[in-house]
C-alpha cells in the first residue's frame, strides 16, 4: 500500500510503499477514501511539542474509509461499513475520565497520527470500539475535515455554553473557525466573527455571521463590547494578541474557550476583573466519539457546509508548505479513491 510516513523531523514525508497491516483482535483494517490535513500533523512531522511521536510513523487524524477486515472481538461492524478515524485511538475505558464521558482527557489515550499510525495511507488499523460510523449521504470528502475540525469545534461550541439568546465570537474563521461559526449558528446563538483576510472574512459573511470584525483596522474587544459583549468567545486564531481581544470581548459571564496552540501561549488575566466579573477559561481538546456521531449528524440534514480542496498524497509536502504559508481557506482533503 502507499503510505506518506515521517522518518526524520526534519526532512519532509516520503511517499512509499509498505505491507498492508495484519488485523489484531479487537482492530479493524480500513481502507482509506480521504484524509483530511490538520495542523497537528504538521506539528507531528517536525517534532514542535514536547512528547514526541516515534519515527518512523504514518501521520492523519481524519481518516474516512470502508471496513476490509476486522478482528474476532468485534462483532458491531460490518465489513463495508464506512467509518471515521479521529485523534483519539483509544483509551483506557476505566479512569474517571473515561467513564463520566471525558475519554478525551484520559491519560492512557493513544493518538491517530501520532502514538499509532494514522491515515495518510490506502489502509489503516484502528481500534474497532474507536472508530464512528459515518451515516448515509455524508460525503466522505466533507466526512474527513469533520472528524477533527468539526468535533473539535463543535465540542468547544458545545462547552461555552452557547444557545438562543447568547452571543458567540469566533476568533479566526479558517478550517476551523468557518465550521466553529456553523455550530454556533445551529446552537442559536447570535455570532461575531473575527479575522485578518478579506477572503475569511468574506466566507464568514457568506456562512451568516451576524457581524463581522477586520482586527487589521478595528479595536476587536471594543467593537464587541459596543455591541454587548460576548457570552462566548471560541479562540481560533493562533496569536496570543487575539486570545487576548478574545478575552477582552467577554461580557460578565462570559467564557474563552481556547482551542488553538499558539507557540509560546499566554494568556495574562486580570485577576480582579475575572472574579468580580465571574468570567471563566476553559480549555477544549477535540471531543468524543459521541460528539462526532452528533457532527454527523448535524451534517447529514444539512446544516453545516464544510469548506475544502482535494489533493493527491504525493502532494502532502507541498499541502504542508501551503498550510503554513497562509494559502488554504479553509481545510485540505487528500482523496485515495
Amino acid at each position: 500500500m502507499k503510505a506518506a510516513v515521517v522518518t526524520s523531523f526534519t526532512e519532509p514525508l516520503r511517499v512509499e510503499e509498505r505491507d498492508v497491516p495484519a488485523v489484531g483482535p479487537e482492530q479493524v483494517l480500513v481502507r482509506i477514501e480521504t484524509s483530511g490535513l490538520c495542523h497537528t500533523d504538521i506539528h507531528a512531522a517536525r517534532g514542535d511539542w514536547p512528547v514526541k511521536p516515534s519515527l518512523p510513523f504514518v501521520p492523519g487524524h481524519e481518516g474516512i474509509g470502508l471496513v476490509a477486515a476486522k478482528g474476532d472481538l468485534v462483532d458491531h461492524l460490518r465489513i463495508g461499513d464506512r467509518v471515521a478515524i479521529a485523534w483519539l485511538a483509544q483509551a483506557c475505558g476505566r479512569c474517571d475520565h473515561c467513564v463520566s464521558g471525558w475519554e478525551t482527557l484520559c491519560e492512557a489515550q493513544q493518538n491517530s497520527g501520532y502514538s499509532v499510525d494514522g491515515a495518510y495511507a490506502e489502509y489503516a488499523l484502528a481500534h474497532g470500539e474507536y472508530v464512528v460510523r459515518v451515516p448515509d449521504g455524508v460525503d466522505p470528502l466533507d466526512a474527513a475535515p469533520l472528524a477533527c475540525a468539526g468535533v473539535t469545534t463543535y465540542k468547544a461550541v458545545k462547552v461555552s455554553g452557547a444557545r438562543p439568546g447568547t452571543r458567540v465570537l469566533v476568533s479566526g474563521i479558517g478550517g476551523l473557525g468557518h465550521l466553529a461559526l456553523q455550530y454556533a449558528r445551529v446552537f442559536g446563538a447570535e455570532t461575531i466573527a473575527v479575522d485578518v483576510t478579506d477572503a475569511k472574512l468574506a466566507l464568514a459573511e457568506e456562512l451568516g455571521a451576524d457581524h463581522v470584525i477586520d482586527a487589521r483596522t478595528s479595536d476587536v474587544a471594543a467593537v464587541a463590547r459596543h455591541l454587548g459583549g460576548v457570552d462566548a468567545a471560541i479562540a481560533l486564531a493562533v496569536n496570543n494578541t487575539a486570545v487576548r481581544a478574545a478575552y477582552d470581548s467577554l461580557r460578565r459571564g462570559g467564557s474563552l474557550v481556547l482551542v488553538a496552540l499558539p507557540e509560546d501561549g499566554r494568556l495574562e488575566i486580570p485577576v480582579f476583573d475575572h472574579v468580580l466579573g465571574g468570567k471563566k477559561v476553559i480549555g477544549s481538546i477535540v471531543g468524543t466519539r459521541e460528539d462526532l456521531a452528533e457532527v454527523f449528524r448535524i451534517h447529514q440534514r444539512g446544516a453545516t457546509r464544510v469548506i475544502r480542496e482535494t489533493r493527491r498524497l504525493d502532494e502532502v509536502n507541498a499541502c504542508f508548505e501551503q498550510v503554513l504559508s497562509g494559502e488554504v481557506t479553509a481545510r485540505l482533503v487528500f482523496d485515495l479513491r
